[in-house]
């Protein structure tokens, strides 16, 4: 970061004067260095920012050969519309982490060559390309997708999983992410009809906790980007920051189709841009500097929009601020990282000296720490707990315990919830409907089955609501079965038989059942979706299953962070700049 430090204050100084490094005197004949200049200027730019004449030279000699590289490409491009890309390579590929690494192509071939042409020269099994924060897709061509001559590009390995699905089926690159995309696709559809007790209800909520109405088509778009930055999160937690990466990216994709006035109520969009920052940092990829800006000032401007300028609505909302100011502390660490790497020290000072005020708020007493987990409280909810009441035990210990009686009474409500709404999915599949068209009536109407039967009989053919018509009109649910096998599902005849006998017999009843029926109006495939529908629905629950079985869908999991990582840049950060001082 120090190389990239000094190069960014040379290149401003020399912009500032108007100096061409790559013109006579700083460039001679057949592109070399005109020495003495070079080494005037080295001179007066080391005096000038109190470094070593050597250092400055060195910085100056490579910022001038860039320059030079520069035209040449320009030239080629011009001539022989051949580009030249920068390529950041994954590190254990880079030979010399102070060297970039470029590559020319025509910018008319297809993505897939170029990553085979980048897998064959660095010996690379399987790759994605990144772009301005989007993967490359592999069956289109760089120039369909935005690439020009000296685009800046981020080269990620796949997961073993992703290159063993490579290997076994070249067509698909990413099943890891796919089995992630179709998993999470299966919750956002479900609503509520799964068995409660083997696949979670992801309703779509607040701060406070409190579900919001949301579109169905924004409501799935959400789910699966929820869904994949969660997947993203347990991978930076095992410090897997190229695959996390890829998920966080799929993610930012699906957040794109919400709307923007639902983004501003969660600030879950704001956390992603913050984390795909902060997997830039792990992997050394800050020299994508233009979209990790645009990232860090879209969380900035989440977080004021969702929290409030003061964080007066976070305040109002949940009663206190202080586990949210982890978010703070990254951002404005992250914020302090990029000045320094763009040479302007003043601002990656004032954005440190804020983390720093931060971190002495939000760093915890180990001591208060074993304190609350001898009362029987987890770590997590001791760090969120002492950060929620500023340190101090007594409040810590009451802001816990009314945690965990709010989530025991929501979860209470949300079981409740599902529970009426599979009462009412039973009740519907019994009159005939698919287990498909029961779980959206139940759904639409939040569980209320006169509702449930009312849009049922407004959308449904007429056939498979026989049943429910002579329910509408007061008779009682097996009576109507009865007289609708007896009359071959003609409503009027079953309605004037029920009416004539107010409610029929229980003779009737059994000699009706115990009878072969005759054709009957309910629906005829009903009996065989069933059949069919019970191992889809068992494979459903296993691949959901499989997505979450790593993701923790503890609520505020993303304000757990232990600071060990913010710890080692924040004195990274300190060290460079006191160099620099």
């Amino acid at each position: 970061m120090a190389e990239q430090n000094l190069v960014a204050k040379l290149k401003n100084q020399l912009k500032q004067e108007k100096i061409l490094l790559w013109n006579p005197p700083y460039t001679e004949d057949l592109n070399q260095p005109g020495q003495q200049h070079m080494q005037e200027l080295a001179r007066r730019y080391a005096s000038l920012l109190g470094l070593q004449t050597a250092d400055v030279g060195s910085a100056l000699e490579s910022i001038r050969v860039q320059a030079v590289n520069r035209g040449k490409g320009n030239k080629r491009f011009r001539d022989m519309k051949m580009a030249t890309l920068e390529l950041l390579l994954p590190r254990e590929s880079r030979k010399d982490p102070k060297t970039k690494t470029h590559l020319e192509t025509k910018l008319d071939v297809l993505v897939q060559e170029l990553m085979d042409r980048i897998g064959e020269e660095f010996g690379l099994k399987s790759i994605k390309l990144i772009l301005n924060g989007k993967t490359l897709i592999s069956d289109q061509s760089l120039e369909e997708q935005g690439v020009k001559n000296h685009s800046k590009m981020m080269v990620l390995k796949l997961s073993d999983g992703e290159w063993k699905a490579a290997t076994d089926e070249k067509q698909n690159q990413q099943e890891s992410i796919q089995r992630t995309q179709k998993g999470f696709q299966i919750l956002s559809e479900q609503d509520g009809s799964y068995d409660p007790d083997t696949t979670p209800f992801l309703e779509i909520a607040d701060q406070k906790g409190n579900p919001l109405k949301v579109p169905h088509s924004e409501k799935k778009a959400l789910v699966l980007a929820m869904g994949f930055h969660e997947k993203g999160r347990s991978l930076m937690k095992k410090k897997q920051f190229e695959n996390a990466l890829s998920h966080l990216l799929q993610a930012d994709h699906h957040f794109s189709k919400c709307g923007s006035a639902l983004l501003s109520s969660v600030d879950n969009f704001a956390v992603l841009q913050l984390d795909i920052v902060w997997c830039y940092r792990a992997l050394e990829a800050l020299s994508c500097l233009d979209d990790a800006k645009k990232r860090l000032q879209r969380a900035e401007d989440g977080f004021l929009q969702c929290y409030g300028q003061q964080q007066q609505r976070l305040l109002m909302i949940k009663g206190n601020t202080g586990r949210e100011e982890v978010l703070f502390l990254r951002l404005y660490l992250l914020q302090s990282l990029l000045f320094y790497i763009e040479g302007n020290d003043v601002l990656a000072k004032r954005q440190l000296d804020k983390v720093e005020s931060l971190y002495s708020r939000v760093s915890l007493d180990s001591d208060k720490m074993t304190q609350l987990m001898t009362m029987g409280f987890t770590e997590r909810e001791a760090r969120l707990g002492l950060r929620a009441c500023q340190g101090d035990v007594e409040d810590a210990t009451i802001h816990i315990s009314n945690q965990r009686q709010e989530q025991m009474e929501q979860r209470q409500r949300e079981r409740q919830k599902r529970s009426r709404r599979l009462e009412v999915i039973s009740v519907l599949t019994e009159l005939g409907y698919s287990r498909k068209e029961a779980s959206r009536a139940a759904h639409l109407a939040d569980g209320d089955v006169d509702k449930a039967c009312g849009i049922l009989l407004d959308s449904g053919p007429p056939q498979c609501s026989a049943s429910l018509q002579l329910l509408y009109l007061g008779f009682e649910r097996d009576s109507s079965k009865t007289a609708l096998r007896r009359t071959g599902g003609d409503v009027q005849a079953a309605a004037q038989l029920l009416a004539n006998q107010g409610v029929l017999s229980a003779d009737l009843l059994t000699r009706s059942s115990s009878s072969s029926p005759p054709p009957s109006s309910e629906n005829p495939s009903t009996s065989s979706e069933s059949a069919g529908e019970t191992p889809r629905r068992s494979e459903d629950n296993e691949l959901v299953k499989e997505v979450l079985e790593d993701i923790c869908l503890h609520e505020e999991d993303y304000l757990d962070l232990t600071l060990e990582e913010e710890t080692e840049l924040i004195n990274t950060m300190k060290g460079y700049l006191n160099s620099g001082s």
